[in-house]
């Protein structure tokens, strides 16, 4: 028997209209909050109690930061709201016609809907690397990491053979991204500032950082200066950059790529891409690639009174032929729009959607970033500085900003890091993902 067996989803009933938001990402906190005073019964869904903020995730798998300073309870972000329900429940299937959804805990009906549940990992429906990497999409994974990380070297300390110590040092980021350029540079100012203080009777010129990426360039989304940038950077931590190859095999010893070079390593980081993370029962007509058709407007093409915003949108048009970035921005700003246009009793006084790219960035350590705006680049302190500044004030919480602040001011002023600890140890499993599908 499964401890759900008894559960339910009770929801009161309401004389408004009940609006389901699926996911409490970017997109779905900014639905709810514009429509805060509007006539609607919210009730929110998502498989954890709380709001991640991705873009630091990877601090968290780098010892730079506890989960909770980048994680707020949803319940709390919403205390004030009237009207608005959470359930924590993973939603496994939805039925436009009857309009309702099917959750792990029971079904649901809405008036309305909106997805906005994000994007997953994508491995491109490769099963070994699935089973045998590291994501960076949600925070138990990101501990996963960062306790297998000290772990091997804590294991690197009691071995002798040196194979094996070349094994538990080395690490390949797959993916030159933003997550990946920020955890390769972050595990580069752990080898030269934090690690020989733990372990000192480690030659830490034994540890070699990885990154691999089957474009021609870093940061491919950003502008060519940034790209070349990041590579400084990035040279000056000794990290080995291996452009135009892709993984090709790992079978969790050793990583061999596309150009034949054999790399030793026993941990592989994952950061190459997403894909929409699709719920079952939307016709076939209303998929792109792995996303959900919208128009203009937010409403998914070919199913009524559904709507889908974020990484899982796919809004087609001429400018974005494949959808517009799957970056948090555009999850807020589509959910803002949405929210304007739900307002209105009649859809001829929606307007349609209009993405203001006000620029994108990615740090890589230590006084250094890149920043691209739309008439100009920097990179460098300043860059850093604005990465910081941005960052800080779009997390979710005047406690976690504090929390996050007071983490980044030590660890600059004394080249440490304050959560270098195996709370939980990490044993893989043959799927320890199980939140997260091909």
């Amino acid at each position: 028997m499964s401890p759900f067996d008894h559960l339910h989803l009770d929801i009161p009933r309401s004389n408004k209209p009940r609006l389901v938001i699926i996911g409490g990402g970017f997109g779905g906190i900014q639905i709810a909050k514009s429509l805060r005073k509007a006539n609607f019964q919210i009730v929110m869904l998502d498989r954890h109690n709380y709001h991640t903020f991705q873009p630091l995730l990877y601090q968290v798998a780098t010892a730079g930061l506890e989960p909770d300073s980048i994680a707020e309870s949803l319940r709390k972000i919403f205390d004030n709201h009237k009207d608005f329900y959470f359930r924590m429940a993973r939603v496994t299937g939805l039925n436009p016609e009857k309009k309702t959804i099917t959750t792990l805990v029971g079904e649901l009906s809405y008036d309305l809907l909106v997805i906005a549940n994000g994007s997953k990992t994508n491995y491109f429906g490769n099963r070994e690397l699935y089973e045998r990497t590291f994501p960076m999409k949600q925070v138990p994974q990101a501990l996963d990491l960062r306790s297998h990380m000290l772990q091997n070297f804590e294991q690197t300390v009691m071995t002798q053979d040196l194979r094996e110590k070349d094994r538990l040092t080395n690490f390949v980021i797959v993916g030159g991204g933003p997550t990946g350029v920020e955890v390769a540079g972050a595990l580069g100012e752990l080898k030269k500032h934090v690690l020989p203080k733990d372990y000192p009777d480690i030659d830490f010129n034994i540890m070699n950082l990885h990154l691999v990426d089957g474009g021609p360039r870093l940061l491919a989304g950003m502008s060519d200066k940034s790209s070349k940038k990041a590579l400084e950077y990035l040279n000056k931590f000794d990290v080995k950059v291996s452009l135009n190859t892709v993984v090709k095999d790992y079978d969790g010893q050793k990583v061999t790529l596309s150009d034949g070079t054999v790399i030793p390593a026993k941990t592989v980081i994952w950061a190459a891409g997403v894909t929409g993370n699709i719920i079952d029962g939307l016709p076939e007509s209303s998929l792109h690639k792995g996303r959900i058709k919208v128009d203009e407007y937010s409403r998914v093409v070919g199913v009524d009174d559904v709507f889908a915003i974020g990484d899982i949108a796919g809004m087609l048009s001429d400018e974005f032929p494949n959808g517009h970035p799957m970056v948090a921005p555009v999850a807020i700003q589509q959910a803002q729009a949405l929210g304007k246009n739900l307002v209105h009793q009649s859809t001829a006084d929606w307007k349609s959607f209009k993405y203001r790219d006000k620029g994108s960035m990615a740090t890589i350590g230590r006084n250094k970033a890149v920043v691209d705006l739309p008439k100009f680049h920097f990179g460098g302190f300043f860059a850093w500085m604005v990465w910081m500044f941005v960052h800080l004030m779009s997390i979710v919480g005047f406690r976690n900003r504090l929390v996050t602040l007071s983490n980044w001011v030590w660890n600059y002023m004394t080249y440490d890091r304050g959560t270098r600890l195996i709370i939980r140890t990490f044993i893989r499993k043959k799927s320890h993902k199980p939140s997260d599908s091909l």
